[in-house]
């Protein structure tokens, strides 16, 4: 998803939101979870591949969010990448605490053929499977990079700023991150059409 406000400026308007947020005014707490509330929810997707299980680990990283914002401290990042070290952390500990990683179950929609082609929708599971295999072979500041820039096609300096990287380091990054991501999916041997 991407955000039409400038960086300074949201920046800006989120001490003030958080301000009054830590004060306990709920139309601030609201603004925020309104705000960012799909950047999460896309985050914590795409490291555990399971819809139900990221929409519980997104609302658990609101809930974490406001119990720990009388102790947050400022350092001139967007509250978003507060979140996303939330919701980091709890991807963690699901796979810590989770005895078995479960394959990823036969969507209903395909059972009762209510989506497209059966056999497209296999192809597309198997690309998005592949995918996510690959993206565990890639280091944490790799996989948020690209998660930043390509799948919520943020610009390089929104990315610098939510990382607190400057943007030299942001595109190197990417370029490291894109070529371990194609080794990676060769190596995994991916599924292509």
């Amino acid at each position: 998803m991407q955000n039409n406000v400038e960086i300074p400026q949201l920046l800006k308007d989120e001490a003030g939101l958080i301000q009054r947020a830590r004060k306990g005014d709920p139309e601030a707490v609201g603004s925020i979870y309104a705000h960012y509330q799909q950047d999460v929810f896309t985050y914590i997707f795409y490291r555990v591949s399971d819809q139900d299980c990221a929409e519980d680990l997104t609302a658990e990283v609101f809930v974490r969010m406001i119990t720990k914002l009388p102790n947050y401290i400022e350092q001139g990042h967007p509250i978003l990448a507060w979140l996303y070290t939330i919701a980091r952390n709890l991807v963690i500990d699901y796979y810590r605490t989770s005895k078995e990683r479960q394959s990823m179950p036969l969507e209903e929609s395909l059972i009762a053929g209510e989506s497209g082609h059966p056999v497209n929708e296999t192809e597309d599971h198997l690309a998005q499977d592949c995918l996510a295999k690959a993206m565990l072979e890639l280091t944490e500041e790799q996989r948020q990079v690209i998660l930043l820039k390509i799948v919520e096609d943020r610009e390089i300096a929104e990315v610098s700023t939510i990382l607190g990287r400057n943007e030299r380091a942001i595109r190197s990054l990417q370029h490291r991150a894109l070529a371990a991501l194609h080794r990676a999916m060769q190596k995994e041997r991916c599924y292509e059409r």
